[in-house]
């Protein structure tokens, strides 16, 4: 497709933005509705698939249906000069892994909101029951004042179909960030999403993924057997507990990660609330030399918008309004209203005792 194409006749393309060996993406301008959009057009060989065109259409359809602040919202999908293109929200910025390429690993402090923005919306599409598939930076979108995206919910589940055979000889997702089971040509779960998202998170707080090899063959094989580097080799003064979430996403087995990554998203932003603690000193004896005197905890703060909230404190009542409180006030009236209706009655029953008794 060439810039200046009008694809349908409503939207026409304006530059193009990246390609792939899956799709090229551009920037375009929907003429009906008088707005930007990012349109992606899928390469001639994946287009021209029956079964692709039938399971696109279902998973275009199931992500349209995604609305969340942290996944990019699909527009439309179509078919023109042979090609499957999907219309969906322009978002002004660069995806992860190019930022990732530009500055490095990212800081703590930055990069652990990107990764409880990212788990929002994948957290979300798995309560919806989507499986993303193919998680990693690529499909990462952020804007320039820091608000993450995820992209490209279900197309690797479509073009799963182009190959025939059982489900299990079809291999999932990137290999550089799919999970074991992804690597050994299971079908993807929402564990296998968060196992990504570590890779992901691995990746950006190290500058590299936990595992590269030449071939996707060799990578399958260290998804599915080695152990990867502990991260504190990078960053030696990483916190132990924010090493110990890493490994612990990064585990083998689906069922020693944390389920779904909502699950993973409130573990970062409980860790983002906590201080920090410096290791305890130890000891030393009078011959030692002088002890150096102890510095206070430190605390690593982030963004207010990551932040934990701890609910307000619940307040005790004094015992004497307690007490007012606690009286059933409808009983005391309904009581009232019947001591004075007996009341009442007592000169009619002396009037009658006085008039049958002399």
């Amino acid at each position: 497709m060439d810039e200046g194409t009008l694809l349908n006749n409503r939207y026409q393309l304006l530059e193009q933005l990246g390609s792939g060996g899956m799709a090229e993406v551009f920037r375009a301008r929907d003429l009906m509705l008088d707005r930007y959009v990012a349109i992606k057009i899928l390469r001639k060989d994946f287009s021209g698939n029956r079964d692709f065109q039938n399971h696109f259409r279902q998973e275009a359809r199931a992500a349209a249906n995604l609305s969340h602040p942290s996944i990019v919202t699909v527009h439309d999908f179509g078919f023109a000069a042979n090609l499957l293109f999907i219309v969906m929200e322009y978002i002004p910025g660069k995806d992860l892994k190019n930022l990732i390429r530009q500055r490095g690993r990212f800081p703590i402090e930055q990069g652990i909101p990107l990764m409880i923005q990212a788990c929002a919306g994948i957290g979300y599409a798995h309560r919806a029951g989507l499986v993303h598939c193919d998680v990693k930076p690529h499909n990462m979108l952020v804007s320039q004042d820091g608000r993450l995206k995820v992209t490209d919910f279900g197309i690797a589940r479509a073009l799963a179909t182009i190959t025939p055979g059982e489900r299990s000889d079809v291999v999932w997702g990137s290999p550089l960030y799919f999970s074991p089971e992804q690597a050994q040509g299971e079908a993807p779960s929402p564990a296998s999403d968060v196992y990504s998202l570590g890779v992901v998170l691995y990746e950006l707080l190290s500058g590299t993924p936990p595992f590269t090899a030449s071939t996707p063959d060799e990578l399958a094989r260290l998804h599915a057997s080695a152990r990867p580097i502990p991260i504190s080799e990078y960053i030696p003064d990483i916190p132990p507990a924010l090493e110990e979430i890493v490994m612990k996403v990064l585990s083998k087995e689906p069922s020693a990660r944390y389920r779904t990554a909502d699950q993973l998203g409130r573990v970062l932003q409980k860790f983002g609330s906590e201080p920090v603690l410096p290791p305890v000193p130890s000891r030393e004896s009078p011959n030692d030399s002088p002890a150096v005197p102890e510095r206070a905890p430190q605390t690593r703060s982030l963004p207010a918008s990551t932040r934990y909230t701890p609910p307000p404190p619940i307040l005790e009542e004094p015992k004497e309004e307690a007490a007012i409180n606690s009286i059933d006030w409808v009983s005391v009236g309904l009581g009232l209203l019947a001591v004075l209706a007996v009341g009442g009655l007592i000169p009619f029953w002396m009037m009658v005792y006085f008039a049958y008794v002399p």
